[in-house]
């Protein structure tokens, strides 16, 4: 019978191009196959036969994967729709604050949820990591990606650009001219 070692030698790369495919994203692929790991490490001992090793593997890993997609949908349904929609007060002023929402709702749900989470609700990225049943790393990864995605957004949307230190800097539009409220 094989080691954890040995299994992960001889089907990392395959398995995370299995899972890759449905997730689509590199990040969440590798923690889903860490994850996939922990439980065959935790459960090797529990295979009888070796002939169906790989097929007892490639079962755990796509059942990793549908639990990581029944746990997004839940997370959208059950905590940010319900934290994030407020009724929006009719405001005749324009700033590069009222294009946050727009801008945050046309990311990517991983980036989104994480943005949400973080910026929004106000939770340390480890509370985001539990919230959404992945890694720190993963947790911390996504969180600044979704912030350059915003960065690109308010550079592309009001016309914002970079100063000398990497801060957005710029004027406001009004909201005639804003690409993204008028969208």
């Amino acid at each position: 019978m094989q080691n954890t070692s040995q299994i992960w030698n001889d089907f990392s790369e395959s398995l995370n191009r299995y899972i890759y495919s449905y997730v689509k994203d590199t990040s969440i692929a590798d923690d889903l196959l860490q994850e996939t790991f922990i439980k065959i490490h935790l459960n090797l001992d529990k295979i009888k036969n070796v002939k169906s090793l790989k097929s007892w593997i490639y079962r755990i890993a796509h059942n990793i994967v549908m639990d990581y997609f029944k746990k997004q949908s839940k997370i959208k349904d059950d905590f940010i729709i319900e934290n994030y929609s407020e009724v929006e007060e009719e405001n005749t002023e324009h700033s590069h604050k009222d294009c946050l929402k727009p801008l945050i709702n046309n990311l990517l749900d991983i980036y989104k949820e994480a943005l949400m989470l973080s910026e929004i609700n106000g939770l340390k990225q480890n509370e985001v990591a539990k919230k959404l049943n992945i890694s720190l790393s993963g947790a911390k990864s996504r969180i600044q990606r979704g912030r350059k995605l915003l960065k690109n957004g308010f550079i592309d949307c009001c016309n914002f650009k970079l100063n000398e230190s990497g801060y957005l800097y710029g004027s406001e539009t009004t909201k005639d001219e804003c690409k993204v409220c008028n969208h």
